[in-house]
């Protein structure tokens, strides 16, 4: 069945997030607080490990850059472009609806927006989102989604936990995001080479680092307004394949 793969991670964030809302009962602030600084920890160690994949490569017996000026420009152009349409204002916006439409006030609702927010763009921010979702369109596969359905509801549990409510409704981007990509994979794939996902998967990375910064420090870094960042690979690869 195609679309499986997203369905199955929609119902495990939902788990997920169900199980953190129960813990958040019984904990109080201090370890609420404690919590989102180890899982911060944690998300900035994934950013930086899926960052230094792409930024270094062995030749011999050392190391040598690539990527740094696809980098510069990704962020750059991604950052100007993110802050043109103010793509972050509008992510805030859209949880702040939510949270009116459904009345959500006094305890439920603190940290709503920013759980919505960042859970949104940790699930649909890496290669695991692109490649699974192809892999489900192109051949009914949803083993990789699946796989990545059992990593994002296990970090559901601890932002419901940590920030409530908000990460439930992180399911509705990510079900637009992979279910588009699901349905036009056979025209998106003749098009995806495997330095591209490589690319895509860098610059995600660097983004999930600064999710991280920002649920230690607060919100230090617009990572809503440099995801176009994560489009600009696809630009930089029809200029290599023109030239």
């Amino acid at each position: 069945m195609i679309g499986l793969g997203t369905l199955v991670n929609m119902v495990l964030i939902i788990i997920g997030a169900t199980i953190g809302m129960i813990l958040k009962g019984g904990l109080k602030q201090r370890f609420q607080d404690n919590i989102m600084n180890a899982l911060g920890l944690a998300v900035m160690f994934i950013g930086i490990s899926g960052t230094l994949q792409g930024m270094f490569v062995v030749e011999g017996s050392g190391l040598s850059t690539t990527n740094t000026m696809l980098m510069i420009v990704s962020l750059a152009l991604g950052a100007f472009i993110g802050e043109a349409l103010d793509i972050e204002t509008r992510l805030d916006n859209v949880g702040s609806w939510i949270k009116k439409v459904l009345k959500v006030k006094g305890e439920k609702g603190q940290g709503f927006v920013e759980g919505f927010v960042n859970s949104t763009l940790l699930y649909c921010v890496g290669a695991m989102a692109i490649i699974g979702s192809l892999q489900d369109g192109l051949s009914g596969d949803p083993s990789m989604l699946i796989a990545k359905g059992f990593i994002d509801g296990t970090v559901s549990i601890f932002f419901a936990s940590a920030l409530g409510i908000g990460v439930y409704f992180s399911v509705i981007p990510l079900a637009v995001y992979q279910g588009l990509i699901t349905i036009l994979s056979g025209y998106i794939e003749p098009f995806l080479s495997e330095q591209l996902i490589a690319n895509l998967s860098f610059i995600g990375s660097i983004l999930i680092f600064g999710i991280g910064i920002n649920m230690i420090f607060g919100k230090k870094i617009k990572c809503g307004n440099l995801l176009p960042a994560v489009l600009i690979p696809i630009v930089y690869e029809i200029i290599v394949m023109v030239f």
